[in-house]
């Protein structure tokens, strides 16, 4: 039976060529790049996080992957504790050991490249009741993983837990896990919102962009979502001839929180793998020059390190 097939806004098409792949490849081949810089970690607040439930806070546990607590429900974006992606090792140790991790509630899933769904990483996470959120197409395989506490979303559909608005928003990208499942499920972000009565006002609404190419979706996602938090992919860019469909530079990175119209950015998705030629020093540099150039204050960015806690009541 043929199985749907996925696409992206306007049909923009993210297919590469052997040809190019064989261009990348000799390009690597003569670049000298210093890939010695990791990113920091702190020691987690682990007693803390074990015993909130009240207060909004995202820790980040590097690439995609982030420990937040929401509406009293303990979330994990993107969960990848591997300590290898093929044949690239992890470049920096996760910001909270797996074992560590409080009892999930809900794990968001992006999309399923493997940089984004580690399946063991899932399965030492999901507890007695804890929710699997996926993107439509992906609800069979995690099924059939054993996680039949799972329910899958299309572009624009939102669920709700409790006081948790739950919604699933566009991104530009592409996915496959073997040769022959290319774009049998699709890939997006997430929005969280507070709903409900709250004495002390709802808590900020926090965006997670997942992976994607720089697009106009952005600019709905804006429109539609009163966005506080972005938390926003910068690396994976390079050479930008090619990645450029399916990755964002930290320059269209920050024009996306510009689009998006939230009011503090959190970088994610650099220096955790080597996924393309760029380097978490380069990626934060140059965010830093255009953040500059575009006049956008130092406090509209928060460069988080591994390991460690942002309370947002305090923003």
């Amino acid at each position: 039976m043929a199985r749907n097939r996925y696409s992206n806004l306007d049909n923009v098409s993210t297919d590469k060529t052997l040809k190019q792949f064989r261009q990348w490849r000799e390009e690597r081949r003569s670049k000298k790049k210093d890939y010695s810089f990791v990113i920091p970690n702190m020691p987690p607040e682990l007693e803390f996080l074990r015993s909130n439930r009240e207060e909004p806070t995202i820790t980040w546990i590097g690439h995609s992957t982030f420990f937040i607590q929401y509406e009293g429900l303990n979330i994990i974006t993107d969960p990848v504790w591997a300590p290898r992606m093929g044949l690239q090792r992890r470049l920096g140790t996760p910001g909270v050991p797996i074992g560590e991790v409080p009892q999930i509630d809900l794990i968001l899933i992006s999309h399923s490249h493997y940089d984004h769904m580690h399946v063991s990483s899932i399965r030492r996470l999901y507890g007695s009741e804890t929710r699997v959120i996926v993107p439509a197409g992906l609800k069979r395989k995690m099924e059939r993983k054993g996680f039949s506490r799972c329910q899958e979303l299309n572009w624009w559909e939102d669920i709700t837990f409790g006081n948790l608005k739950l919604s699933f928003v566009p991104t530009q990208h592409w996915t496959r896990r073997t040769p022959f499942d290319t774009n049998t499920s699709h890939w997006g972000g997430f929005v969280l919102e507070g709903i409900g009565e709250h004495r002390e006002g709802r808590p900020p609404v926090i965006y997670f962009a997942g992976d994607s190419g720089y697009f106009k979706g952005f600019e709905e996602i804006g429109s539609r979502f009163a966005i506080d938090v972005a938390l926003l992919p910068i690396g994976a860019y390079e050479p930008e001839w090619f990645m450029t469909s399916q990755h964002t530079t930290p320059e269209e990175a920050l024009q996306a929180f510009v689009d998006v119209k939230a009011k503090l950015m959190i970088p994610m998705h650099y220096g955790t793998f080597r996924l393309a030629d760029d380097t978490a020093r380069e990626a934060l540099d140059r965010l830093e020059e255009d953040r500059k150039r575009r006049n956008i204050s130092e406090e509209s960015i928060r460069v988080m390190i591994h390991g460690e806690t942002l309370r947002l009541s305090e923003l």
